[in-house]
């Protein structure tokens, strides 16, 4: 049996007819968790793994850390109570192992389900938590892969927003700017003159706007229009001049995964591990340049730099990027991976999309971004629910 959250545990131990007051002592052995720590000294690792053992769980490491010398991995298999137990231990230890305990608390803390709020330009807020949010893809571009064209005069796009509104999108993401493989990428006034005639009139709607760019000049120009997020597909670095934009709006930033135009395909040593650090270096990035917790939320960038595999690895594992804290949207509507798995065309994947978002959503993700919303929002708030049934 999996149990999905503590209300959910203390519901089946009301069932069984448990003494509230053994709550506090149950509770804690009735989530198992599997963490692996990345290079890890072979005497700090020996120490893990006696301390793990020593309170019924479990450490794999390295055969060769046993002659005491180098670095490797380490595995943790237990439960709540079996990690709590370790952790006031190794925060008496030493080789590094206090900050290590830290950052382990904090990642177990990170992976519970819980409501937050992410904060919004123009003094807006957004709950999160409460259910899957829908982001609608307003693509007013001609190029795009899916629906390139096809919604590039204003008119036209601000009616397809509104049935999307209708149809359950709590956010309508505007882009400007094809980034699809092969295609060239529109300049900066370009972009701007596709997305403020559809941002402007959105906004008069009243709706949540957010606009996928990675650019300052064109991020300034919409938020001063008053678009509540930017959705960077370059996790600020592909242009110095985002995050001081960012900064002076107040503007929450999803910060997007990207090894197709950053790093060029380089290859990954460890896909999952790889992606998280250079995720966590981006919200670094950010935090230090003044933009608060509150105001980021991840996206493991499902078709960027990762080939169809790894795409279905990534949605597989996605909870593993709640261990980093934030808030977690998943981009992978129509895209080539589900067209090379189940060999469809692009107009063809509806089934596909739908399956990788109901996934999506059983493994923690906070937002889903769409092309066919009311699909999503019905397949999103039924996965929810079941999710969310205790009994």
């Amino acid at each position: 049996m999996k149990i999905y959250n503590e209300q959910e545990a203390r519901g089946l131990l009301e069932a069984v007819g448990v003494d509230p007051g053994a709550y506090q002592y149950l509770l804690p052995k009735a989530f198992f968790h599997c963490l692996k720590l990345k290079n890890i000294s072979a005497r700090a690792a020996l120490i893990i793994k006696q301390e793990m053992l020593s309170k019924g769980g479990e450490a794999a490491i390295a055969r060769q850390a046993l002659s005491g010398e180098g670095c490797g991995d380490v595995l943790l298999l237990g439960t709540t109570k079996q990690y709590r137990l370790l952790l006031d231990k190794l925060k008496i230890q030493p080789f590094g192992l206090k900050g290590l305990a830290a950052e382990i608390e904090s990642i177990l803390a990170a992976a519970e389900p819980k409501e937050r709020v992410l904060r919004l330009a123009g003094g807006r807020e957004l709950q999160l938590g409460q259910r899957p949010l829908i982001m609608g893809i307003l693509n007013v571009t001609p190029d795009s892969f899916s629906d390139g064209g096809r919604y590039i005069d204003p008119g036209r796009a601000l009616e397809h927003a509104r049935q999307m509104l209708e149809e359950g999108a709590d956010i309508i993401d505007v882009g400007g700017a094809s980034s699809r493989p092969g295609s060239e990428m529109a300049d900066e006034d370009q972009e701007l003159g596709r997305v403020l005639p559809v941002v402007e009139k959105l906004l008069q709607e009243n709706c949540l706007v957010s606009v996928d760019t990675f650019r300052g000049k064109v991020a300034r120009a919409c938020l001063e229009r008053g678009v509540h997020i930017i959705n960077d597909i370059g996790r600020l670095q592909m242009d110095d001049s985002l995050l001081p934009v960012l900064i002076e709006h107040q503007a929450p930033v999803v910060l997007m995964h990207n090894r197709m135009q950053l790093k060029q395909n380089e290859p990954y040593e460890d896909l999952i591990s790889d992606i998280l650090i250079e995720l966590e270096e981006s919200i670094d990035q950010a935090l230090q340049g003044g933009l608060t917790r509150d105001q980021i939320v991840v996206d493991p960038g499902i078709g960027f730099g990762k080939n169809a595999a790894q795409n279905r690895l990534i949605i597989k594992h996605l909870a593993e990027f709640r261990s980093l804290g934030y808030p977690v949207l998943l981009g992978a509507s129509r895209k080539r991976f589900i067209g090379q798995t189940l060999d469809l065309e692009v107009d063809d994947r509806l089934e596909g999309s739908l399956a990788v978002a109901a996934v999506a959503v059983m493994n923690g993700a906070d937002i889903i971004r769409v092309h066919d919303v009311k699909a999503s929002r019905r397949i999103a708030d039924m996965t929810w629910a079941v999710m969310r049934e205790n009994g």
